[in-house]
């Protein structure tokens, strides 16, 4: 019998370590300590494939037309459009996942989240928090890739960001990356341990402890 999968978002302002914390998350080494099979989701989006991006594997990339189509079937858990281009979580890949007993991940901001919620409320919701706004600046800085005016638009985007910290099932302060990655993994497995999957995983020992002899 395949135990149906768990759905968690992770949020985070830009610089918070949260594709740091899922890279390590769904590392091999890491996968043996938490005993689950886990997946990244991979979105749709119209934007064009950049350098060594694999279609399917980075991102299903499909055109405009098809983009909208997919809305106008009200097949994406969230979408949204960024500047020029589209980007949506397909509903039916992730169902699919979940049914084979897939812990799926989904990198998407607090709006998305809002809408994920909307469809599928035992969504686990997670925010990764920055431990200062001293050390977000300094991460930022840090990558040596932004001029002044992006870091500046980041921080604010940030703060605007850290404001929908509330709505979310679980907060991570990432202060320290080893502590930060056991909180998580103690998120994943705690969801593993809920009555309705664990009912379902040991429906015979149940059974068993509640004949009557």
């Amino acid at each position: 019998m395949t135990i149906q999968g768990n759905l968690f978002i992770l949020s985070a302002p830009s610089g918070a370590g949260k594709s740091s914390l899922i890279s390590a998350l769904l590392s091999d080494k890491n996968k043996n300590k938490v005993h689950r099979n886990m997946q990244v989701s991979v979105s749709h989006t119209t934007r064009a494939p950049r350098p060594g991006e694999v279609n399917g594997e980075h991102y299903h990339f499909v055109s405009v037309e098809n983009f909208q189509q997919l809305i106008g079937k009200n097949a994406f858990y969230e979408c949204a459009q960024v500047f020029d281009n589209y980007y949506g979580t397909s509903e039916a890949a992730i169902d699919a996942q979940l049914a084979q007993g897939i812990d799926v991940f989904l990198d998407i901001d607090w709006q998305g989240a809002q809408q994920v919620r909307q469809r599928k409320p035992d969504v686990t919701t997670i925010f990764i928090a920055p431990p200062s706004r001293e050390e977000l600046e300094k991460r930022l800085r840090k990558r040596g890739q932004d001029s002044d005016e992006v870091i500046a638009s980041r921080m604010a985007q940030a703060q605007s960001e850290c404001s929908h910290y509330h709505e979310f099932d679980y907060i991570i302060v990432n202060d320290d990356f080893t502590q930060a990655l056991n909180d998580l993994n103690s998120i994943v497995i705690s969801q593993s341990l809920k009555t309705t999957q664990q009912t379902e995983k040991h429906q015979s020992l149940f059974t068993q402890l509640l004949a009557n002899k």
